[in-house]
């Protein structure tokens, strides 16, 4: 069989008719974009004609408009008179105890959750360091403080919330003074444990009532009741034990056990690091070790960032420890009777607070007769938080 020739109408034969066209070579050029990329960025890098990459591709090369330079000019000047003022106003310091600062970053005393806890950071070292007893002596007669009305006329307790003991405490020479200034410093921390331990006592009565009236407790009480039982160790659907332990001590009987364990406000402890009631422990961190400790012992004085923190744990203490279990239950009996909280009475539970035992009890119960201090048993806070120079608290 013959072969056939492709005609020139064939498609191979039309294409090379046309690359053989005369002219066709000069009117089309050949376009290879990958060489002119790499060709482009050759030329970039050696610096050749004015470096625009736009110029292989087509790209336009705009000019900034002189509207445009004058925004940019002004965002600057902004920017940098923003930072100037940043530099110019320093951050506001959030001081710690002036001398119960311990190596400890984070101790359990500082994650205290209270609300006057927050205020304590706002006042200043400076401050603190010179709260003076003349100082806070001036500030009680402003507030016409007196504890002989408080005791005779039952008068409300201003409620100035002293932060740390005045570091010229051990300077004063007449007993009496001393005991004065400290009474009226302890107490109204005193009243402030008091008074909301009362609020929680009151809504785990209501709940307790609540629960045998229905047999059911909202959602919200129940969440509350789980973070009761951990604060008070108890099992969460003991509510009557929580009752028990989630109550008040006596003003007479802490203003007394502060007074013997700290020197009457002027002991190392309660100066460096606000330890009103020696409360022991074996944590290396925020605590002090006693000087005189004896040989293979290794206690230490547990350190607080306020009084009212030292307050707060000696009332868990009682309430939680158990040590103290004949403490609570003569409480709750004098509860259940009617009677009154006495300092004296409830002293006498307290053998085990002290190494000394039953001397330790006569000495309390000494210091509360002594300075009449069962009539501050029925003191109340009265008024709002002082305020000095715009801090909420002293």
């Amino acid at each position: 069989m013959k072969k056939t020739k492709k005609t020139t109408g064939s498609r191979r034969a039309i294409l090379g008719t046309l690359r053989h066209r005369p002219g066709f070579r000069n009117r089309v050029a050949k376009t290879n974009y990958c060489e002119k990329f790499l060709a482009s960025h050759e030329k970039i890098e050696r610096g050749a004609g004015n470096g625009s990459f736009g110029e292989f591709i087509g790209a336009v090369n705009p000019k900034m408009t002189t509207f445009e330079r004058a925004i940019i000019g002004l965002m600057g000047l902004c920017t940098i008179s923003l930072v100037a003022i940043a530099s110019s106003m320093p951050h506001e310091i959030v001081p710690q105890s002036p001398k119960a600062n311990f190596a400890s970053a984070k101790s359990d005393f500082e994650t205290a959750s209270a609300d006057l806890n927050r205020s304590y950071r706002n006042v200043t070292k400076d401050r603190l360091k010179h709260l003076t007893v003349g100082s806070l002596s001036e500030t009680f007669s402003t507030l016409e403080y007196n504890l002989e009305t408080v005791r005779d006329e039952g008068a409300s307790v201003p409620r100035v919330f002293v932060v740390n003991m005045p570091q010229d405490m051990p300077h004063i020479r007449v007993p009496a003074e001393r005991k004065r200034i400290f009474f009226k410093t302890v107490l109204p921390l005193v009243l402030k444990a008091n008074d909301d331990i009362l609020k929680e006592r009151e809504r785990l009565l209501r709940i307790k009532a609540e629960k045998a009236k229905t047999g059911k407790l909202a959602a919200a009480d129940r969440l509350w009741l789980v973070a009761v039982s951990e604060r008070y160790a108890v099992s969460r659907n003991n509510i009557s034990e929580m009752i028990r332990r989630a109550d008040i001590i006596p003003p007479s009987l802490a203003l007394a056990q502060a007074a013997e364990e700290s020197g009457w406000g002027t002991s190392r402890f309660a100066l460096e690091g606000n330890a009103l009631f020696g409360q022991w422990t074996f944590a290396v961190k925020g605590a002090l070790v006693p000087k005189n400790r004896d040989a293979g012992k290794a206690h230490r004085v547990r350190a607080f960032t306020s009084l009212l923190d030292a307050v707060r744990a000696y009332v868990r203490n009682l309430n939680t420890h158990k040590a103290y279990r004949h403490f609570r239950r003569e409480r709750q009996a004098l509860r259940q009777a009617d009677r009154q909280l006495a300092g004296t009475v409830l002293a006498r539970t307290l053998s085990s607070y002290s190494e000394r035992g039953n001397k330790y009890v006569r000495t309390i119960q000494s210091i509360i007769t002594g300075n009449q201090l069962q009539n501050l048993d029925k003191a109340r806070l009265g008024g709002k938080t002082v305020s000095l120079s715009g801090q909420p608290v002293i």
